[in-house]
């Protein structure tokens, strides 16, 4: 199986600059680059798919919100709320009116309860950031309605967007923090030690070059744990219907021994 990581960017400028994309062959760290707007590498992944269609890529960003406000905007799945923000995203942005928050004097004002999916919770409270955090350190919300318009282009690609579908290629949201675990990613030394007392066996050149930003850690080590967890993502359903089929779902590997 082909596995491809890609830390994600919501900047508005130079994306490019901050989007990683990391591939995973055979176990090994193949590739992993930056320069790539979200257009293009969106372009990129599907002519990798044209290649080899039995590939998974894991893009860093939220697929979908809180159930509660798809309800309240009308939309039955997740692909409503693409289309969505395909049409309205850069207007929720440029408001950023309740429930968003995180621009200069748009403090959050919401419950707590109603700012995650569930899916957000899983690692308990505080572990995810909530997609309606657009401004601020660790926000996921900008990034997440730049992307979410780029899941309508993979789909027209004939992409399966796990857990909405399972077709092949497949495309599964990912969390990095939740696949490297506790690391301090602001420091080099720390990212450095970590990727080589984890991932030993892998090119040196790959793992130095992943160290070099928190940006390539990500992606790299999310590429790799993917990697690890091949069966696992071989074997990726459609959940019953519930809240998944419209928030989305995180993929998370099951969990390592201390």
């Amino acid at each position: 199986m082909r596995v491809v990581a890609v830390d994600w960017s919501g900047k508005l400028k130079r994306a490019e600059e901050f989007i990683w994309l990391a591939e995973v062959r055979d176990g090994r760290l193949a590739d992993l680059r930056c320069g790539l707007s979200r257009e293009a590498l969106v372009e990129w992944l599907i002519a990798m798919a044209a290649e080899d269609p039995r590939m998974v890529v894991g893009l860093d960003f939220a697929f979908g919100f809180p159930a509660w406000w798809c309800a309240e905007r009308g939309w039955s799945s997740g692909t409503e709320a693409w289309i969505a923000m395909q049409a309205q995203g850069e207007d929720l942005l440029e408001a950023c009116e309740e429930p968003f928050w995180g621009r200069p004097g748009k403090p959050n004002r919401h419950p707590k309860a109603r700012l995650f999916r569930r899916t957000d919770l899983e690692e308990g409270e505080g572990a995810a950031k909530s997609v309606f955090q657009i401004g601020g350190a660790g926000a996921v919300g900008t990034g997440s309605i730049r992307g979410m318009p780029h899941l309508l282009r993979l789909t027209d690609h004939g992409f399966g967007i796990w857990p909405f579908s399972q077709r092949w290629p497949r495309v599964t949201e990912i969390y990095p923090r939740v696949l490297s675990g506790p690391v301090t990613k602001s420091r080099w030394t720390a990212r450095h030690t970590f990727l080589f007392r984890r991932f030993p066996e892998q090119p040196r050149e790959m793992l130095e070059r992943a160290a070099g930003s928190e940006d390539a850690f990500d992606a790299a080590v999310s590429a790799l744990v993917m990697g690890e967890n091949e069966a696992a993502l071989n074997a990726l359903t459609v959940p019953p219907r519930g809240e998944s089929l419209l928030e989305g779902k995180i993929w998370r590997p099951a969990r390592r021994s201390p």
